[in-house]
């Protein structure tokens, strides 16, 4: 199923997706179909399962010094993606990333999910490495998406990244991308960042998903914005609750997205994270009733660490 389609469907229905990380190296799946289990119980449209290629550690020598190697600490997103696919019967949008991985294992990986009948992408760069001042392309791969989605472009036309042909091409990908209401971090202004957006729209993204945000208007200038420019894909809000008092701070410094002043005065005053979570959960309900009210039909929840969180939000708004 073309998650587009279910994107730009007119039929009234209000819909919520969420995100999912695969399992750390070494643990099982049955936490993650838990969670999934839990949120399914209210119908959602498809499932995102995040990718995470290899990083950067430290790893001390017996002379003292430090050896600076690559591991990767949660492999399995293409495998985790059948199986959710497989189990759930439902959508499954695994993404695909340019960050610590190259154009020939990326070409491998649109092989497996061919394969496998799963045709639904998030294309992404990916992170940069933490130590790193700027992101730094792994050699042999991709700097930005859009290089990304030319692969891909590529490759539902009939083409390997070297540019032999493809015997027997498979079922098209359809994917989507990022966006940023406050704006990429790395983005020199607004402008820049949205027209980069545009771009990616102009080279096949059907649709869009925002980085978290916490003040639905940010969300709202957003879109209208884009609309100015020429962007008409769907754009689709992503927020999550806050759990943790630490996230009064850690949130802005890592997502690079405010926290409105009333939601931060909540969370000062609470006395333990149970507290914010409470706050999380009032706000963020308040959040999807408004964004539903205003006629967005479909919410993307990132639930890492907010799962209960999220299955009370999503109680209180089919109540």
């Amino acid at each position: 199923m073309n998650i587009a389609n279910i994107l730009t469907s007119n039929d009234g229905e209000t819909r919520f997706s969420f995100e999912v990380l695969p399992p750390l190296k070494g643990n099982g799946t049955e936490s993650l179909f838990r969670t999934i289990e839990q949120l399914c119980e209210f119908g959602p449209a498809y499932i995102n399962i995040t990718t995470h290629h290899s990083e950067y550690v430290y790893k001390e020598l017996p002379n003292g010094l430090l050896e600076r190697s690559r591991i990767r600490r949660r492999p399995g997103t293409i495998a985790i993606a059948a199986a959710i696919q497989q189990r759930f019967q439902l959508p499954v949008i695994p993404h695909v990333i340019c960050s610590g991985t190259t154009i020939e294992n990326i070409e491998y990986e649109l092989l497996d999910l061919q394969f496998l009948g799963i045709s639904n992408l998030l294309l992404l760069r990916g992170d940069k490495a933490k130590d790193d001042k700027m992101f730094v392309p792994t050699p042999g791969g991709h700097a930005h998406t859009t290089d990304l989605i030319g692969q891909v472009t590529r490759f539902n036309e009939g083409y390997f990244s070297d540019g032999s042909v493809i015997k027997h091409p498979g079922v098209p990908f359809s994917f989507g991308v990022a966006c940023y209401p406050e704006k990429h971090e790395e983005a020199p202004n607004m402008e820049q960042d949205m027209a980069h957006l545009k771009t990616k729209q102009d080279m096949g993204a059907q649709y869009a998903v925002t980085q978290m945000f916490f003040d639905n208007q940010k969300y709202y200038d957003f879109v209208a914005r884009a609309r100015e420019m020429g962007i008409t894909i769907p754009i689709i809000p992503g927020i999550k609750p806050v759990t943790k008092m630490s996230q009064v701070t850690m949130v802005p410094k890592t997502f690079h997205c405010d926290i409105p002043d009333d939601l931060a005065q909540e969370m000062l005053r609470c006395k333990t994270d149970d507290d914010v979570r409470q706050v999380g959960i009032e706000w963020t309900t308040a959040q999807c009733h408004d964004l539903y009210d205003h006629g967005v039909g479909n919410i993307h929840f990132y639930t890492i660490s907010a799962v209960d969180s999220v299955h009370e939000i999503m109680k209180r708004i089919n109540h």
